[in-house]
């Protein structure tokens, strides 16, 4: 617990792509408790079924040994653009396509290409409205959802509720605030996806199972948001200027802006958090790279052995397979990782190098576009706690990273909860 803490006043909960975890804070946003439910296999990574068995760990957890009768709200973040498909039920039926994954299937790619107005962040073979129609074909599918979406519904929230920043690479229309009539045309029943409320917003009175951990009839489930988003707002990152590099298994960047910034062909998109666009992109590039080519066991001692301030300039572009989202947006991008060094530490200096570059050259795409200029730096995920690539990243940015107030996620998702602003969050 920290130290001046309150009561509970929020809970957030993060399903990544290491597992769950849940956060419980004060009125001011202090941290007062966390539990973390990581996942037993990379298997449980695509598997509804795990996802809420780790989310019930990690809130089970975390109410053994906290009080939440002050407990106003919920909300959950969730990887975006990671769909699955349900029953009429509203129970996974076990049809998943992750953040990751390009649609399977190039026609529904195409066809969205021809009907999305110029600009609409659903173009291309990783939006989420691609990985949506094509798991909606299949049988039995009654709706198809966003993953934070699910574990809100499991935690018994009445209906299919999603928020905008989730819905954005569905084709959302955040003008509107509908689904655009021509993702119909493009081959997506509308009447499948959810009801899409401002990330943050209050949707629904706490009944049910989170009743049963103490969480009082009182308190609201709130809409969510995306990890990426979370990660955000838990570092307090607030001002226009400000950026956030999250070096998870995946590298994600955003940097606020004063406006919208929407560029498929790069692989960029805004979400609206706030008073403020965040606007940023993914990398399929990271620390999945590093645990399958290196091994999360020897990544501290082979670190140790590392000087940043003599970089190899070798180029690689670390990639697991073929296919990149930003700041390169090409399905069939491929991984550069020759010359490999014999040795492994330096290997992984020249990985890091590498990842490092992915991430200025995504900054400046950020820039070219029209963002304004990078003011501060902040880092969360695993990556932020090596020094070596710190420095490296540090150098490469021309700019000193700030400390982060939280580099959890569940933070940043309790933080929408305590806006509680309704449609003005």
């Amino acid at each position: 617990m920290t130290a001046n803490s309150g009561p509970a006043a929020a809970i957030g909960i993060d399903i990544g792509t290491s597992g769950a975890r849940a956060a419980a804070v004060d009125a001011d946003g202090n941290s007062v408790a966390f539990a973390a439910a990581p996942f037993r296999s990379d298997e449980e990574l695509r598997q509804p079924a795990a996802w809420w068995l780790r989310v019930k760990e990690a809130i089970e957890h975390l109410a053994a040994g906290t009080n939440l009768s002050a407990v106003k709200g919920i909300a959950v973040d969730g990887t975006s653009g990671s769909v699955l498909s349900l029953d009429a039920s509203n129970e996974a039926t076990g049809s998943v396509l992750m953040y990751n994954e390009p649609c399977p299937d190039a026609e529904i790619v195409n066809r969205i290409s021809k009907h999305a107005p110029p600009g609409a962040t659903a173009i291309g073979a990783n939006s989420g409205l691609a990985r949506a129609i094509y798991l909606s074909r299949k049988r039995d599918v009654d709706a198809v959802v966003h993953q934070a979406d699910w574990i809100l519904m499991k935690l018994g929230c009445p209906g299919r509720i999603s928020d905008e920043n989730n819905a954005l690479k569905s084709g959302f229309d955040l003008d509107s605030q509908d689904w655009p009539a021509w993702i119909e045309t493009a081959g997506m029943d509308t009447t499948r996806l959810p009801q899409v409320y401002r990330a943050g917003t209050r949707v629904a009175r706490v009944s049910g199972y989170l009743r049963q951990l103490g969480v009082p009839e009182t308190a609201w489930y709130h809409a969510g948001t995306t990890d990426g988003c979370a990660s955000f707002l838990a570092t307090g990152a607030s001002v226009v200027g400000d950026a956030v590099t999250a070096l998870g298994s995946t590298i994600v960047l955003k940097l606020a802006s004063d406006r919208p910034i929407n560029a498929p062909a790069y692989g960029v998109y805004s979400h609206r958090v706030g008073d403020f666009w965040l606007v940023g992109g993914a990398s399929n590039s990271g620390g999945n790279v590093l645990r399958a080519l290196i091994g999360d066991e020897r990544l501290a001692d082979l670190t140790g052995t590392i000087n940043p301030d003599q970089p190899l300039g070798l180029g690689l572009y670390p990639l697991l397979r073929a296919g990149e989202r930003f700041p390169i947006n090409d399905p069939h991008y491929l991984p550069r990782l020759e010359p490999r060094p014999t040795d492994d530490a330096t290997f992984l200096q020249a990985l890091l190098e590498g990842m490092t570059d992915i991430e200025r050259q995504g900054y400046d795409r950020l820039r070219e576009l029209g963002c304004p200029t990078l003011t501060s730096l902040r880092t969360v995920g695993g990556g932020a706690r090596n020094p070596v690539w710190s420095a490296m990243r540090a150098r490469a940015m021309g700019i000193e990273p700030l400390p982060a107030i939280s580099v959890e996620a569940a933070v940043g998702a309790a933080a929408l909860v305590l806006a509680n602003r309704g449609e003005h969050v």
